[in-house]
């Protein structure tokens, strides 16, 4: 996925694409020698928030040639989308791009039918009605983002950062991705499945916040981890605890340890030369045949083919061509 295009057209809200160009737009030498070859695609004086005018040479037809192409939301989900951008992201589609929308710009991908059949969700806001004019598609309004394959979308504004840097992690692994997310000062992963908003906040007794045990949970991966464990940091019963969890990540204190071990290991294989047995050992999942059997399950590879899919592309991206 080398070239990565942004659609834009009249009216299109500003932050939305400007954090799609922070992360794809803005070379990362020290971190990957080949980055995204990535362009802005806007009709002629089209408009982005209402005062800045779109200046690129690239217009909707371009789309087409991207590997990736970008969709953020619409100026107004009460009208139909542009036209011109549903044929389009149709036909970058067809081509064989990974379409991706941010916030409602599920509509446009719904109005191009590239969400039939297949699961989608937008911002909780306007997500009944998505639903309720495209009944084929399955809304799901709780999460942040989800991963079709070739289509993706996500809930809205900060959702739209947490796709993107999920799509730099499944092109470049998991240390790229933590390393420019670091850099935008964002949470490193929240997963697609992870709660867009605390519709009824269960209160604390004693106002310790989720925070606080998640980052001491994450400090202590290697340790043998229980939701008792987290229930005394927490100051809470397990059972309270797991509502909580529930409510802000979208999993149980069990389910949300796990992934994060995965994701720690994914790290650990991309970065260093330590063997499955060791890395175990450091993501607290003890033996290499139960972090084998989580692994596989997780991402549908085992830990040592992982790794080697990874180094290989790593060493593709440092490769100094010679000149004849």
């Amino acid at each position: 996925m080398a070239s990565v295009a942004l659609a834009v057209t009249d009216g299109m809200p500003l932050l939305e694409l400007a954090a799609a160009c922070a992360i794809f737009g803005t070379d990362r030498p020290d971190l990957v020698d080949s980055w995204y070859d990535f362009t802005v695609c806007a009709p002629a004086g089209a408009q982005v928030g209402g005062w800045l005018h779109a200046d690129t040479p690239h217009g909707l037809d371009d789309l087409v040639a991207a590997d990736t192409v970008i969709v953020p939301p619409c100026d107004d989900v009460d009208r139909p989308p542009p036209a011109d951008l549903v044929e389009a992201v149709r036909a970058a589609h067809a081509g064989g791009a990974r379409v991706a929308s941010i916030c409602t710009g599920a509509f446009t991908l719904a109005a191009a039918g590239l969400l039939d059949g297949r699961r989608a969700t937008t911002h909780w806001m306007h997500a009944g009605l998505l639903a309720e004019r495209h009944p084929e598609i399955e809304v799901d309004a709780r999460v942040l983002y989800i991963d079709e394959g070739s289509v993706l979308t996500s809930a809205g504004r900060a959702a739209g950062i947490d796709l993107c840097l999920h799509m730099v992690r499944t092109d470049h692994g998991t240390a790229i991705a933590n390393a420019v997310a670091r850099r935008l000062v964002v949470a490193p992963h929240r997963s697609g499945g992870q709660a867009q908003f605390v519709a009824a906040p269960v209160p604390s007794a004693t106002g310790n916040s989720l925070t606080d045990v998640l980052v001491w949970a994450l400090e202590r991966l290697h340790e043998p981890l229980t939701v008792t464990d987290l229930a005394r940091r927490a100051h809470m019963s397990p059972r309270n605890l797991g509502r909580h969890f529930l409510a802000v990540t979208g999993s149980t204190p069990l389910q949300w340890l796990l992934t994060q071990r995965l994701h720690r290991a994914q790290e650990l294989l991309e970065s260093t030369d330590e063997s499955v047995d060791q890395i175990a050992d450091r993501v607290g999942m003890g033996t290499a045949t139960t972090l084998r059997r989580h692994f596989n399950r997780a991402f549908g590879v085992p830990p040592d083919t992982y790794r080697r899919t990874f180094r290989v592309e790593r060493r593709r991206e440092r490769a100094v061509p010679v000149a004849g």
